[in-house]
């Protein structure tokens, strides 16, 4: 075979493992992706271009997220929050349109003090959607809400649903859970170990039980007694069974007390 042969089929086996690794990261990549940010996937694609422009937005918002220092409140920090959350619940009913504009600050801040970034609305939901992929779309939502309220378009109705909004983000942001490490974080991932009491097979009173009579009866079958004439345990020693015929023609011999030797023949 002509060697420019050979090289072609050299080229055509790189190609297709290129392609084939490329694929398989390809597809590692966008598993990681959803896992990470899980609805806010789908609605970054959907507004995309293409697939490739949303993950590489995402990938860039994980990457920004890594080099920001994120801190949780402290435990007066999250009081003070919890207590000022409730005083804006409570100017709702008197004065909707202040409270909605007062809880969007109160967000705000809160998020400011942990550490994100507050200058641009959508840089700030872009950063807390890698933490809190699951309600930054309330967090965008309420936002619009409020601005729209703000511009004097607004009903009881809407700041209402702007009020529910912000409560799902705010609630994140101050909740202890909310300061567990994420993603990359996370130290040892593996499932914590139970205590040897509750992994051990043989902890109940049944199982116990049962376990214990097998032992005996594998320790007495280890120490089953040596062959003596008469007995029905094996063969003597030196001896085989007689084949089938021989054995039923001794049988009889056997019940008459003639002992094993009886069904066996020397070897």
């Amino acid at each position: 075979m002509p060697a420019w042969v050979w090289v072609l089929i050299a080229v055509v086996v790189v190609a297709v493992v290129v392609v084939t690794v490329w694929q398989a990261m390809a597809r590692r990549k966008t598993g990681h992706l959803q896992d990470r940010f899980g609805p806010e996937y789908d609605r970054t694609v959907g507004a995309a271009d293409s697939k490739r422009d949303a993950e590489a937005e995402l990938q860039a918002r994980e990457e920004r997220r890594q080099r920001l220092e994120i801190r949780p409140l402290s435990q007066a920090a999250r009081d003070r929050y919890l207590e000022r959350w409730q005083s804006v619940q409570a100017q709702f009913v008197d004065d909707p349109r202040t409270a909605v504009a007062s809880a969007d600050s109160l967000i705000q801040s809160a998020m400011e003090e942990r550490g994100y970034p507050v200058e641009d609305f959508e840089q700030r939901a872009s950063d807390v959607s890698v933490d809190h992929p699951h309600v930054v779309e309330n967090y965008r939502r309420g936002h619009n809400l409020a601005k729209a309220s703000a511009d004097g378009s607004d009903t009881t109705e809407n700041l209402r649903q702007a009020m529910r909004h912000f409560r799902a983000l705010f609630e994140e942001l101050v909740e202890p859970a909310a300061d567990q490490p994420i993603g990359r974080e996370r130290g040892d991932t593996s499932a914590p170990r139970l205590p040897i009491r509750l992994r051990a097979a043989d902890e109940s009173p049944l199982a116990s039980r049962d376990l214990r009579r097998a032992r005996a009866r594998g320790s007495r079958r280890s120490r089953r007694r040596p062959w003596r004439r008469g007995s029905r345990s094996t063969c003597p020693p030196g001896s085989r069974r007689r084949p089938a015929p021989a054995r039923t023609q001794a049988r009889a011999r056997c019940r008459r007390g003639a002992g094993r030797a009886g069904c066996c023949s020397r070897s």
